[in-house]
């Protein structure tokens, strides 16, 4: 690729993939809606709220293809998510459709099938289950990613990510880690492969504990490396939960208990 956009830039993963994913074009746009400043000749930097859809015009200008980390990542009133993850997946889109398609991995989430109980494994055509704000309008970005190839053609991936982290913290973790490493090679094949149509992939490591079916997309050519068992003992030696605690029980985990926040203008 010439230019690959990568929205939420200032992000924990935007940070790590801007370093990771230098090398797989020949330059990395980043984004985001706090400033950023490039690190060397290979970046360029531009400060967008998503909710600006002519902001979002002009960040896509010119891009071939688009990392979309950015938006609000964790349970947040509903105005916050409606702008960041909402209108502003909105805006994306149609900019991407003004110049041209440029191929779209969209970050989405585990939490848009958070009230799953963690005995069933879940393929990816399963009926969403979202476990709060965040979750549905991840739900949303998916259905949008899947209206706009229908309509116009637009490839996008939706990779639902579980705990993209440096490494695993928590019990829960031990089957929704996502490495670091796992995640920027399957950004990789998401860009080189000839065709991706608009799949939904797990985005998971090679976890044993895993409640997650990626078989659906085998074609892809991913195999993830990482595993969380390599910190199942240490995970344990904190203690494991209560057999009723929602890290054992849903797939979702805490956000399963968290209140639905109300907005600030309502308080």
């Amino acid at each position: 690729m010439k230019r690959l956009l990568i929205t939420g830039g200032a992000g924990a993963i935007g940070r790590v993939m801007r370093k990771r994913l230098s090398g797989i074009a020949d330059v990395i746009r980043l984004a985001d809606v706090v400033a950023l400043t490039p690190e060397h000749d290979g970046e360029e930097c531009v400060q967008c709220d998503l909710a600006d859809a002519s902001a979002v015009q002009a960040m896509v200008a010119d891009c071939d293809g688009i990392l979309h980390l950015g938006g609000i990542s964790v349970e947040r009133p509903f105005d916050e998510i409606l702008h960041a993850n909402i209108i502003g997946m909105y805006n994306l889109y149609e900019a991407a459709r003004a110049h041209g398609h440029p191929r779209i991995l969209f970050a989405s989430s585990n939490h848009t099938v958070g009230f799953y109980p963690q005995t069933q494994r879940l393929r990816a055509d399963e009926p969403l289950r979202p476990d709060g704000l965040y979750g549905v309008s991840k739900g949303y970005g998916e259905l949008l990613a899947r209206l706009y190839f229908d309509k116009f053609g637009q490839e996008t991936a939706s990779v639902r990510i579980g705990s993209c982290t440096r490494e695993p913290v928590d019990y829960r973790m031990l089957s929704s880690w996502l490495s670091y490493e796992d995640f920027a090679t399957l950004t990789e094949r998401v860009f080189k492969v000839p065709v991706l149509g608009c799949p939904v992939i797990w985005g998971v490591s090679a976890n044993p504990a895993s409640w997650w079916d990626n078989s659906n997309v085998g074609w892809l050519g991913w195999q993830p490396k990482d595993s969380a068992e390599n910190w199942r003992t240490a995970i344990e030696a904190q203690g494991i939960p209560p057999a009723n605690h929602p890290l054992v029980t849903k797939q979702g985990g805490l956000f399963t208990e968290l209140a639905i926040m109300r907005n600030e203008r309502s308080v």
